[in-house]
């Protein structure tokens, strides 16, 4: 058993065809059925599955038996989703596998592997993911342990590091910046110059920093208007744009305009009326909304896409210097989960090997005590409970350093080892770690032609390197 992922993301695919496979809404729940239809065709090779989609990656994770056997028709999967050739996609997957495949989720959940790096809404879709998944019956034990000790790890990530603390976004920057500017800027009056994406990132930074008085105005009346009721604020039309620089202490400029939108003779009149504190001016349109000689004005503070670029850049350099501590965190919580998963390796052996001591027990005692008919009670449960230490006592050396050898990654070979040499049979095939496909253990001897050997079953303790 292992844990494998199949995707593509922005460093690998061109948004052309990252597009053609992004899943949203009815076409999602769709591939989480068709996802759902392949494990159940292939009950063999995959038993569990989770899809992760955004509009930068679409990654596919899955628990398999066979590393072959489960990523080939999950490859055939995503080519499906869209009826793309296989041709078209195959340069552009990428496949992990095991130890490789948990990092790698958990550095998606860190934001590590986002294109604005530790970007904390991954961590969310990480986690809608897998609650997408759990509800659609496609998560297991093996599944369902991972993706809730990534979410941990990315929740540690941004609470115990800097790795989402520096702003990276133009419009929150702008917002920052804005506010730096302005001594008291819970009281401050601002007005928002567009009505597009920008305006409404901005909006929502300076909600968050709880700005009560916010205007827009907007070319069109009508978006400036539901702006100003998304927002609780208020809308002016583009007529009252000199009386709106005017109330205003300070001014977000982000429309999609061609072209400049406020010149330098707009805002004399507004700079020759302020004589208490200037107006700060952040311009975050591109092309730039406001001309570069307002900065020449009294009372004028102008800050452009430039100025904020510096800042963003210089946030982006400290969040990179967070990310050794990120790292040290993926290592941690890495080491937790495969200490877990290593130890189901060994967990149905140890039981099994219990169950086969304690049923020779049972009927060596049951043996006894018929030859102990003038016994008294007292003296049968003594005999009884010495049967069950010995038991106890014979198998807690082998189960402790079963245990101990999943720890340190060799609980696959030792639990054959103990399967063949007890003769267990749990009543499933479990594949040999060679490649022959004719070397297949099942449980004892007796049940296969050529059955596995210690060296075969071990071959890193007997000397071989396959």
């Amino acid at each position: 058993m292992t844990i494998a992922v199949v995707g593509l993301n922005y460093r690998t695919t061109p948004v052309e065809i990252r597009e053609k496979l992004t899943l949203a809404g009815c076409a999602f729940q769709i591939a989480l059925e068709d996802l759902k239809s392949l494990i159940q065709s292939h009950p063999a090779d995959i038993h569990e599955g989770v899809i992760l989609s955004t509009c930068n990656r679409l990654e596919i994770y899955v628990e398999t038996s066979a590393v072959d056997g489960g990523i080939k028709p999950i490859k055939q999967f995503i080519s499906k989703l869209q009826n793309l050739p296989d041709t078209e996609i195959d340069d552009y997957l990428y496949q992990h596998i095991a130890n490789d495949a948990i990092q790698h989720l958990m550095r998606v959940a860190c934001g590590l592997d986002s294109m604005i790096l530790g970007e904390a809404q991954v961590l969310g879709q990480v986690t809608q993911a897998f609650e997408d998944a759990r509800a659609a019956a496609l998560t297991g034990p093996i599944l369902s342990h991972l993706f809730a000790q990534a979410i941990h790890t990315g929740k540690r990530a941004r609470t115990e590091t800097p790795i989402s603390r520096y702003t990276t976004s133009v419009s929150h920057a702008g917002a920052v910046l804005l506010l730096e500017k302005l001594p008291q800027h819970n009281t401050s009056k601002i007005l928002i110059i567009g009505a597009g994406e920008m305006a409404v990132l901005a909006a929502q930074a300076l909600k968050r920093f709880e700005i009560s008085e916010i205007a827009f105005v907007n070319r069109t009346y009508n978006r400036a208007e539901a702006l100003a009721n998304d927002f609780e604020g208020k809308a002016m039309t583009w007529y009252q744009l000199h009386e709106a620089l005017a109330w205003a202490d300070a001014v977000v400029c982000a429309t999609g305009a061609p072209h400049t939108i406020l010149y330098r003779s707009d805002l004399e009149g507004v700079a020759s009326q302020r004589t208490g504190h200037p107006l700060v001016i952040v311009d975050i349109a591109v092309p730039r909304d406001v001309e570069e000689g307002v900065r020449e004005l009294p009372y004028i503070r102008y800050y452009d896409i430039d100025d904020l670029q510096s800042v963003v850049d210089a946030n982006i350099e400290l969040r990179k210097a967070a990310v050794p501590e990120v790292e040290a965190i993926i290592l941690q919580e890495m080491t937790r989960f495969l200490e877990w998963y290593r130890g189901r390796q060994v967990t149905p052996v140890i039981k099994n090997l219990r169950d086969w001591a304690q049923n020779i027990a049972d009927e060596e005692l049951l043996e006894t005590l018929g030859r102990l008919s003038d016994a008294d009670e007292r003296t049968r449960q003594i005999v009884s409970r010495m049967a069950h230490r010995l038991v106890n006592r014979l198998l807690h050396e082998p189960t402790s350093r079963l245990k101990m050898q999943a720890n340190v990654g060799n609980g696959y070979g030792y639990a054959q080892a103990v399967r063949e040499l007890f003769a267990l049979n749990d009543g499933e095939a479990h594949e040999c770690l060679c490649d022959e496909g004719h070397c297949n253990f099942v449980g004892t001897v007796e049940q296969v032609s050529n059955p596995c050997n210690l060296q075969c079953i071990l071959p890193y303790t007997t000397g071989q390197t396959q």
